[in-house]
């Protein structure tokens, strides 16, 4: 029997009143679900424009739009990044290299005041061409081809997200005495970061004017109340220069980085501001801070083995314990300074999540739509259980992810100071806002890759970590980010030429 001669059978399926009324409830249920949606979006929407929340991604601000003239921020956004645990940490490794504290201090010193000129002066290119540092990185690599140091500076910065919560998660739970677990700890630093990097620019840079000020004050307690434990300073053996040259390898790590967002913060500025003046406020606020900082976190390094209460603290919670073990004396203030000093973590790594939510929509585009803010959620989803995981051997952790960020950032930085001064003739109009998005007006960008992963030729027998050690790096230590440097600009010269010659861009 047919399909047709079975619904003749049957007959048309009869269709009741309740059905009819069902259906209509069913409509007007999701035409409501609909309604209560868009009232909320909009209700959402109407408060961030009131409210000081940054919308704006990765688009170049235009002149008119860069009308801030609150230069000095420039020097207090990395004060704020820099006056915290941060730098106190990778001090702490200083004395693992076999060097003493005259030897760390003087390490120091040389490769902060080196390193630090980098990320100063590519923030002063922000005001003039009013582009984020990613999006000037187009200009040389391309609009494609700037998607390989893209993802590079998001897994750096993301990184150092998670070097930072697993510090502050650590000293929350060294005050708490066990009650309160390290992975408990990173959560609510994590949580309090995406408030702050969620608002955008102009909340950063308010909270930054100020995050400094407690967190000194902090610092100077701890070293007050630790400060005769300092003084008895683990024997040394004299400085070599593999050690020497790996411990300004680390230096170098923490500093260079620094440069892949350094114009994020300065590109709302009045362009008409002196770029020396701006370079020295910004070079200040990173060299001052790091240094004084970095030297005390060598010399805590330098006496955790003669003092039993911090080494007991150090092989707790490492960091935390240390600091709690340092202010103990000091009772239940002592404990709430060790809380301040983990919410001093908060200036670096909320200005660190703001950038990597523009460095999302610079490696898809596609997301350009989607406002900046919801990047915010986004990176601290995927932060908290890094770095829960990461605090399970933070210092292992923390080597290795140091070891990788140094070789690629000097390259990345080469070809942009080299593109900018030699290419460009350090002339910020030749920065077409019309173009940042436009591949056939850009570089290739072959180049600007080529020169960076064939200086690697070089820098990878010039490495020396636990995993590895280069037959360069043996004889002089590890030099794998000078010669990242200075091979990458060496090469990237007659690169450039050959790539303008043959594409005519």
């Amino acid at each position: 029997m047919s399909q047709g001669d079975q619904d003749g059978e049957n007959g048309p399926i009869p269709v009741t009143k309740e059905d009819v009324e069902k259906d209509a409830g069913q409509s007007n249920s999701a035409e409501s679900s609909r309604t209560l949606l868009h009232r909320i979006r909009r209700i959402l929407a109407d408060i961030i424009s009131a409210g000081p929340v940054e919308e704006r991604g990765v688009m170049p601000v235009a002149l008119e739009d860069r009308t801030a003239t609150n230069y000095f921020s420039y020097f207090w956004i990395w004060a704020s990044m820099n006056i915290n645990l941060l730098p106190i940490t990778f001090g702490l490794l200083g004395p693992s290299y076999g060097l003493g504290l005259r030897d760390c201090a003087l390490v120091i010193l040389f490769f902060c005041l080196l390193t630090a000129a980098i990320p100063a002066y590519l923030g002063t290119l922000g005001p003039k061409t009013g582009l984020r540092q990613m999006i000037q990185a187009r200009f040389s690599f391309g609009r494609y081809l700037v998607s390989v140091p893209v993802i590079l500076n998001l897994a750096t910065l993301t990184g150092f997200c998670v070097v930072i919560c697993v510090i502050g998660g650590q000293c929350l739970s060294a005050v708490a005495g066990g009650s309160l677990t390290p992975a408990v700890g990173i959560v609510i630093m994590g949580i309090l970061a995406l408030l702050i990097s969620f608002c955008g620019y102009e909340v950063l840079h308010q909270y930054e004017r100020f995050a400094w000020i407690p967190a000194l004050i902090a610092i100077i307690i701890a070293t007050g109340c630790g400060g005769s434990g300092l003084s008895q300073q683990a024997p040394a053996e004299p400085a070599t220069a593999g050690g020497v040259l790996s411990f300004g390898m680390i230096i170098a790590s923490y500093m260079i980085p620094y440069a892949c967002l350094a114009s994020d913060f300065t590109t709302y500025l009045n362009p008409k501001f002196s770029s020396m003046r701006l370079f020295l406020y910004g070079y200040g606020g990173l060299v001052l801070p790091s240094v004084l900082l970095m030297v005390l976190g060598a010399a805590i390094g330098g006496a955790i083995t003669s003092i039993p209460e911090w080494q007991e603290g150090y092989d707790e919670t490492q960091v935390g314990g240390v600091l709690a073990a340092m202010l103990s004396r000091a009772g239940g203030f002592g404990k709430f300074v060790v809380v301040v000093l983990s919410l001093t973590l908060l200036g670096n790594i909320a200005a660190t999540m703001y950038s990597i939510t523009l460095n999302f929509q610079i490696l898809i585009p596609q997301l350009v739509v989607i406002p900046r803010y919801m990047f915010s959620i986004v990176v601290t989803a995927i932060v908290i259980p890094v770095s829960v995981r990461a605090a399970v051997e933070f210092f292992a952790s923390l080597e290795n992810f140091v070891a990788l960020i140094g070789y690629w950032s000097a390259a990345f930085v080469a070809v942009l100071i080299v593109e900018h001064n030699v290419f460009r003739g350090g002339r910020y109009d030749t920065y077409d806002h019309d173009s940042w998005n436009v591949a056939s007006r850009l570089p290739l960008g072959v180049a600007a890759l080529a020169a960076s992963a064939l200086s690697f030729g070089l820098v990878i027998p010039s490495m020396s970590q636990v995993w590895f050690e280069g037959p360069i790096a043996e004889r002089a230590g590890d030099i794998g980010f000078e010669m990242a440097f200075a091979v990458t600009a060496f090469l990237y010269l007659p690169f450039r030429f050959l790539e303008k010659r043959l594409t005519g861009r």
